[in-house]
C-alpha cells in the first residue's frame, strides 16, 4: 500500500472536525482571515462593529510576542465605537468554555519573509489558536515539528500577526500524533511534545482517535483556557500533559463533591509542581473554597521555584522564616497562599500567632502538599489537621510511603493512604519513561574492595565492613574512578553529578582528598559541597527522611557527636566555594547558610559545579535538567533510592539519552526492591539501560543498515537524490544516537564494534556535509525535504576538539618527516571537517599550514603565529565585507561585538544603519538578512572556538 498523501489526510481530519461540530470556512489568505475574524467577534459578542471600531481592535491587539498576546487574548479588548462611547470586546469565553464560535479552515496562504501555506487552522472566535500540521505516513515526526519552528521565523508575524496568537500546535503522519505549547522557537523542543492518553495513561497516538478526544470543541477550548499555564518566570506558554490534566481535574472533582481527602501519585520528574500549583490556581475560583494554600517543604524553595510561584500569584511567596507574614496572609483578601509546612506549623502552634490564626480554624481551606512523602509523617501533619477542622488535604508524591518502606515514629507506621486517603491519580515511573517525560538509567555497580569468603567448618569469616567502606584507600580508589571517569559519564563536563556519600565524616574525607588531588594537578574538577553538622545528617539515609532540622544551622552542639568539627569543616568548605566563586557565605547565621544553599543550587543548574559532594541534601526535590550522573557510596533504599536517582533523569536533548548511576556498592537488590514496589516486578528493563552488550550489537545493526544505504564514504557523495540523502542522515543519525550512549559505559572502545574510529569521522564528515547543503539551500527555490529534518548535531558535540587541540596537532606536524608530512595534514583537515565548530576554519587552517607554517622555526611559536594569522585574516574579513556590502567597518565591529556579548542575532535597524547608502525600503528586508547571514558566518568562522582558547 502507498504512502497515504497529505491531502487525503489533511481531507479526512476536516471532515472530522466538521463532524464534531466545527463549521468548514474557506479562508485563503489574511485577508478573508480579517474578515472572518471581524465577523466572528459580532457573533460572539452579539455586537456590530464599524470598520474604525475593528481597526482600533486591530491595532490593540497586534502587539508584542506570542506571551505577550496570549495575554492579550486572556483580556477584554477596549475601543471607542463611533458614538465616542468606550467599550470592550471579548476574544475568548474563559469561564464557560464550550460558549464560543468554533471554526477550521485549510491552506491559508501567509507571506511574510517566504510565503507559507499551513495545513489545517482551528479557528476559535476567529482568532487561529491551533495549527495542525500534517506529515505523510512514514516520516518522522520531528519534521512537521520543524516545519511549524520554520513557519514561526518566516510568516506567523506577517500582516496582523494574528497567527501568533497560536496556543497549541498539533503534528501528525496520522500514526503519530503530538501537541505542545506555542512559545519562542528557542524555547521549543521536541522533548516537549506531548501523546494525549486516557486516564490509565494509554496513550492515543491514531490521529483519528486523537481528533475525537482532543480536538472535540469543548476540551480544546477548556485545554487553551484553563489548561496553558502562562510562565511568567521564563516568559513561555506551558501546557498540561493529559496525566497532568487528569490529576487536576480529580481533585477538583473531589473539593466539588465532598470534603473526602486524596493523593496524586506522579513519578519524580514528571512536573507535580506544575499540576499541584495548577490545581490551587483553579480552585482559588471556587466560591465556597476560602483559601487555597500551597504548601512545600523549606528545602524546596530554592531560586528556581520561588521565581516559578510568584510568577503564578505576585508576593505569594518569600524564603524567609517570617511566619508573620503567613498569618497576615491567612487574613488577607489574596485567596491563594504559598508557604513552606514549617512557618504553617509555626502558625497554628505557637502562642503568639493562635488568637489571629483562631478564625480559620472553621473555615474551608484546601490545602495541598508537594512532596508529601517528606515532612508529613509525624506532629507536624497531626497539628495542621487538628487545628484546621474543615480543611480539606490533598497531597502529591513521587514515592508513596506504603506498608513496606514505612518508617516508624511515636505514631508508628504510617502511610500516605492512611493520612490522605484515595489515590486519585497514578503515573508511575514506568508510564513516564515510556512517554519520554523521563529517561531511563544506566546502573554501573563498581567494585571497590574484594571480601573473601574464608569457608572453614560452613562458617563465613566475619569482616568489619564499616571499616573496610571508609577505609582511606577505598575513598583514595572511588575518588579516582570520578576523576578517571567523569568526562566519559558527562559528555565532556556538558552535564553535571552528585556524589551522595554514607555520613559527614566520610564526606570531609572525600572532599579533602578531591581538594589534595587538585593541588596536586591530578584533575581540574570543581568539587563543592553542602551538609548539615547535625547528627541526624548520617541517620535515615537509607529511607529517604530528612526532618526539616537538616536546614536549621544555628543550633547547639550535641552530645556525642562531633558537631564542632564538622562545622569547623563546612565553614573551612564554604571559605573554598566564596575563593572560587568570589561570594561571601558562611554557617554563622542560619539566613547565610540558606543563601548558600540556593547559590549552590544555581550554580549546579548553570554547570558551575562538577561534583557536588552531599549526604542526604538535593537527593530529593532538586531538580536539574543538566544533571545527568549520580555517584553513590552510600545505603539507599525505597523511596529514598528511587528519588536520588531520580535527580539524573530529567529530559533535556538528544546528548542526554539516560541518568547514569555509578554505584560504589551493592545495591542491586536495593535497587529492584524499589521499582517492584513503585512501578510492578516486571518492570525492570523498562527502567534500567540494557546491559553494554546489548548496545554494541544495535550498532553493529545499525551500521550493517547504513552500509546498504552508503557501502563507502564516497558514495555518499554519489546518492542519486534527496530521498536518498535523508535515508543516509537518518542511518548514521541512528549510529551517532548508539555511539553516545556506548561512550558512557566505562569499558566502551571502538575495537568491540564492526565500525573503526576513522570510517565513523569519515562518515560524519559527509553527513556534516549534508547538514551543510541543507542549510544553504536558497529558501525560495522549491522546498527540500532535507528542510525540516533534525540532524541533532548536538550528538556531535566534542569539547576536546577545539583550536588548543589543533594547535597541537599542528606542533605535530612540524616535527613530522617528509613521508608522514601529507599523511597528518590530511588527518588534520578530517579533523577539522568533522567538527561542528571547526569545519567553519578549515580553508584558514589549511592556508595557514601551507604559507605560515614553513617559516616557523620552534613549534613553540607556533600559538603566537597562528593567532597573529587569525587576527590579519579576521581584519581582511570584515573590510572586504564591508567593501563589498558598501558598509561602515567601525559599525559592523560594533554590532559583532554587541551580537558577542548579547547573543541576540543583530536588529534590522542597526544594520541598514551601518549602510554607507541605505537601500529602498521594499529591498531592506532582504538586504539586511543576507548581511546578517554574513555576520553570522564571520563570528562562527574568525571567534566561536578560538577566542576563549586565547585568553
Amino acid at each position: 500500500m502507498n504512502a497515504q498523501p497529505e491531502q487525503i489526510l489533511e481531507n479526512n481530519l476536516v471532515k472530522q472536525l466538521i463532524e464534531l461540530g466545527y463549521k468548514k470556512v474557506s479562508v485563503k489568505d489574511e485577508a478573508d482571515l480579517l474578515l472572518n475574524f471581524k465577523k466572528q467577534l459580532e457573533i460572539h459578542n452579539k455586537t456590530t462593529l464599524s470598520d474604525n471600531d475593528f481597526k482600533q481592535i486591530l491595532n490593540y491587539i497586534n502587539k508584542g510576542n506570542v506571551f505577550e498576546r496570549a495575554k492579550i487574548l486572556r483580556d477584554r479588548v477596549p475601543f471607542t465605537d463611533d458614538r465616542g462611547e468606550n467599550k470592550t470586546v471579548e476574544l475568548i469565553n474563559q469561564i464557560h468554555w464550550c460558549q464560543n464560535e468554533f471554526q477550521v479552515t485549510q491552506q491559508v496562504t501567509m507571506e511574510g519573509k517566504y510565503k507559507n501555506r499551513y495545513d489545517v487552522t482551528i479557528l476559535i472566535n476567529g482568532l487561529p489558536l491551533v495549527q495542525i500540521e500534517l506529515k505523510r505516513r512514514g516520516l518522522e515526526l520531528k519534521e512537521a515539528f520543524n516545519q511549524t519552528n520554520r513557519y514561526e521565523r518566516h510568516s506567523y508575524g506577517a500582516g496582523q500577526g494574528l497567527f501568533q496568537f497560536i496556543q497549541i500546535f498539533v503534528i501528525s503522519n496520522g500514526v503519530n500524533t503530538k501537541y505542545y505549547a506555542n512559545g519562542p522557537i528557542k524555547a521549543r523542543s521536541f522533548k516537549q511534545t506531548f501523546f494525549w492518553s486516557d486516564e490509565s495513561n494509554r496513550i492515543i497516538t491514531q490521529l483519528s482517535a486523537f481528533t475525537d478526544l482532543f480536538l472535540e470543541p469543548c476540551h480544546i477550548s477548556k485545554m487553551i483556557t484553563k489548561y496553558v499555564v502562562l510562565n511568567e518566570s521564563q516568559k513561555i506558554l506551558m501546557v498540561l500533559r493529559p496525566y497532568q490534566y487528569y490529576a487536576t481535574e480529580a481533585i477538583i472533582e473531589r473539593v466539588k463533591t465532598t470534603r473526602k481527602f486524596g493523593y496524586i501519585w506522579h513519578t519524580t520528574g514528571s512536573g507535580k509542581t506544575l499540576t499541584s500549583f495548577k490545581t490551587a490556581q483553579i480552585l482559588t475560583a471556587f466560591p465556597k473554597v476560602h483559601k487555597v494554600v500551597f504548601v512545600v517543604d523549606r528545602k524546596d524553595l530554592d531560586y528556581q521555584t520561588i521565581k516559578e510561584f510568584n510568577s503564578f500569584c505576585e508576593d505569594s511567596i518569600d524564603g524567609t522564616n517570617n511566619t508573620k507574614a503567613l498569618v497576615k496572609q491567612f487574613g488577607g483578601s489574596n485567596k491563594l497562599i504559598v508557604t513552606t509546612i514549617q512557618k504553617l506549623n509555626t502558625a497554628v502552634s505557637k502562642k503568639r500567632f493562635l488568637e489571629k490564626m483562631e478564625p480559620m480554624r472553621d473555615e474551608r481551606i484546601v490545602f495541598i502538599f508537594d512532596e508529601c512523602h517528606r515532612s508529613q509523617f509525624g506532629k507536624t501533619h497531626e497539628t495542621i489537621k487538628h487545628f484546621f477542622r474543615q480543611g480539606q488535604m490533598f497531597g502529591f508524591t513521587g514515592t508513596p510511603i506504603f506498608e513496606k518502606n514505612a518508617g516508624k515514629n511515636e505514631y508508628g507506621k504510617r502511610t500516605t493512604g492512611m493520612l490522605f486517603g484515595d489515590c486519585l491519580h497514578k503515573y508511575v515511573i514506568t508510564d513516564a519513561i515510556r512517554d519520554n517525560n523521563v529517561l531511563k538509567f544506566s546502573i554501573e555497580y563498581i567494585r571497590t574492595f574484594k571480601k573473601k569468603d574464608h569457608i572453614l567448618d560452613i562458617e563465613v569469616e566475619a569482616i568489619d565492613e564499616a571499616e573496610v567502606m571508609e577505609s582511606p584507600q577505598r575513598l583514595e580508589n572511588v575518588a579516582d574512578y570520578i576523576i578517571e571517569n567523569h568526562n566519559r559519564k558527562t559528555h565532556s563536563r556538558e552535564f553535571t553529578s552528585i556524589l551522595c556519600v554514607s555520613g559527614v565524616p566520610t564526606l570531609i574525607d572525600y572532599y579533602k582528598i578531591f581538594k589534595q588531588k587538585k593541588e596536586e594537578g591530578q584533575h581540574n574538577l570543581r568539587i563543592a559541597t553542602i551538609f548539615s553538622y547535625h547528627a541526624n545528617e548520617d541517620d535515615k539515609d537509607a529511607v529517604g527522611f530528612v526532618e526539616d532540622e537538616a536546614f536549621l544551622t544555628a543550633a547547639e552542639p550535641r552530645i556525642g557527636y562531633d558537631t564542632k568539627h564538622s562545622r569547623d569543616a563546612l565553614e573551612e568548605f564554604i571559605g573554598d566555594y566564596n575563593q572560587e566563586y568570589q561570594t561571601n557565605f558562611t554557617t554563622r547565621d542560619s539566613e547565610s547558610f540558606y543563601r548558600y544553599y540556593k547559590d549552590i543550587s544555581r550554580k549546579v543548574k548553570n554547570r558551575q559545579v562538577d561534583v557536588l559532594l552531599v549526604v542526604n541534601m538535593f537527593l530529593t526535590g532538586f531538580d536539574s535538567k543538566t544533571l545527568n550522573t549520580l555517584y553513590v557510596d552510600k545505603n539507599l533504599k525505597y523511596h529514598g533510592l528511587i528519588q536520588a536517582y531520580s535527580r539524573t533523569n530529567r529530559i533535556l536533548n538528544e546528548l542526554k539519552s539516560q541518568g547514569n548511576i555509578v554505584c560504589f556498592r551493592n545495591l542491586k537488590q536495593a535497587t529492584d526492591d524499589a521499582i517492584a514496589l513503585f512501578s510492578d516486578k516486571d518492570a525492570k528493563d523498562e527502567i534500567i539501560m540494557k546491559p553494554y552488550d546489548e548496545y554494541v550489537k544495535q550498532f553493529n545493526e545499525a551500521f550493517i543498515q547504513m552500509l546498504q544505504i552508503a557501502p563507502t564514504v564516497n558514495s555518499v557523495n554519489d546518492l542519486p537524490d534527496e530521498d536518498k540523502e535523508l535515508e543516509f542522515i537518518k542511518a548514521f543519525r541512528e549510529l551517532m544516537r548508539l555511539k553516545n550512549v556506548l561512550n558512557t559505559f566505562t569499558e566502551f572502545t571502538f575495537d568491540d564494534i564492526s565500525m573503526d574510529e576513522q570510517s565513523f569521522e569519515d562518515y560524519k564528515s559527509k553527513y556534516l556535509d549534508l547538514y551543510d547543503k541543507a542549510r544553504n539551500q536558497n529558501q525560495k527555490e522549491k522546498v527540500s525535504i532535507l528542510n525540516d529534518i533534525d540532524f541533532e548535531l548536538e550528538l556531535i558535540h566534542r569539547d576536546e576538539i577545539n583550536v588548543a587541540y589543533i594547535l597541537k596537532l599542528l606542533g605535530n606536524l612540524k616535527n613530522a618527516t617528509a613521508e608522514e608530512h601529507e599523511t597528518q595534514k590530511k588527518n588534520i583537515l578530517d579533523t577539522v571537517a568533522g567538527d561542528t565548530q571547526l569545519r567553519s576554519k578549515r580553508e584558514l587552517i589549511e592556508k595557514f599550514i601551507q604559507e605560515n607554517l614553513p617559516h616557523i622555526e620552534e613549534t613553540d611559536d607556533i600559538p603566537d603565529a597562528f593567532y597573529a594569522f587569525w587576527d590579519k585574516e579576521r581584519q581582511q574579513a570584515i573590510e572586504q565585507m564591508a567593501k563589498e556590502e558598501n558598509l561602515d567597518a567601525d559599525k559592523i565591529q560594533e554590532i559583532i561585538g554587541d551580537y558577542l556579548f548579547t547573543e541576540k542575532k543583530p536588529l534590522r535597524d542597526d544594520i541598514i544603519a551601518a549602510m554607507h547608502q541605505r537601500p529602498k525600503l521594499k529591498e531592506r528586508g532582504t538586504t539586511a538578512e543576507r548581511i546578517t547571514k554574513r555576520i553570522m558566518r564571520f563570528v562562527e568562522t574568525f571567534i566561536n572556538g578560538v577566542v576563549e582558547v586565547k585568553e
